[in-house]
Order: C-alpha cells, then sequence, then structure tokens
C-alpha cells in the first residue's frame, strides 16, 4: 500500500544543480520537477568550491550572514533516495531553513571544504556570482 503523503520529497538546490546548470540533468533524469525559486533565511554562507564542475558549498552560520537564492525541487521518494545516496563528499543533505519558515532536506557542505576558498555570500546566490564573474572577464577581454 503507498502513502499518499510522500509522493514526492522537496529538495533544495543551490549551485549546479539549479535550472539551467551543468547537473540539473541529474534531477530531471529521476523524473525531479521543478516547483518554485526560493530563498534561505538569512543564516547562511556560500563559497565558490574548487574543481569542476563549478559549484557552490553552503554552510549554516552561527551568527547572521545572509540569505541565498535556490530552487525547490520535487522528487518521488525512491528517487529522492538514489540522488541523496550520490551526493558526493564534501557536499550532503541536510535540513535547510527557508526565508518562509519551512524546513526542507537540501545541500550543505562540510566545513572543511570551505577553508580557503572565496566566500560569495555578498552574491545572493550562485547564478549572480557566476554573472558577476563573466561580466569581469568580459570587461576585461575588452580592455
Amino acid at each position: 500500500m503507498q502513502d499518499t503523503a510522500l509522493e514526492s520529497f522537496r529538495l533544495f538546490v543551490v549551485g549546479a544543480h539549479l535550472s539551467g546548470e551543468p547537473l540539473n540533468h541529474q534531477l530531471t533524469a529521476l523524473n525531479g520537477r521543478l516547483s518554485r525559486a526560493v530563498r534561505t533565511a538569512p543564516c547562511y554562507r556560500l563559497f565558490a568550491l574548487p574543481g569542476m564542475p563549478a559549484r557552490p558549498g553552503m554552510i549554516r552560520a552561527v551568527a547572521s550572514a545572509g540569505a541565498i537564492e535556490g530552487e525547490i525541487w520535487m522528487l518521488p521518494p525512491d528517487s529522492f533516495g538514489r540522488f541523496v545516496h550520490a551526493v558526493p563528499a564534501p557536499l550532503t543533505i541536510g535540513r535547510i531553513e527557508l526565508e518562509s519558515g519551512e524546513s526542507v532536506s537540501g545541500f550543505l557542505c562540510e566545513s572543511y571544504a570551505t577553508a580557503g576558498c572565496p566566500e560569495i555570500t555578498a552574491y545572493g546566490g550562485w547564478r549572480r556570482y557566476r554573472e558577476t564573474l563573466l561580466q569581469t572577464l568580459l570587461a576585461s577581454a575588452a580592455s
């Protein structure tokens, strides 16, 4: 007997799994569907992690930090389990507090992995950070 209350799980994504980003196909291949764009509560810090594909790492801050833009994706229960099992360290799935007060599962990063990485919290999200990098590169190339 199927529990209809568990038809899908919510997953907050903040970087390479966002719509249009390089790893989004991992969600869509598991029958994930975009629910909505959201922001975290203002208690998170975002860092640009090394490696490819480019991705951020988000940690919960002890003191007030910033609200981070992301998306909520809906995944069937079996797909959610497969997805979470495949998340590579230092990333992890934990509870994320949203600006609305909701708590959902989502991407976090083990804090050791952010040592020496540029903090990008002030950009408010991965896409804004990447857009700023692109604009800087284009300006450098034009001069």
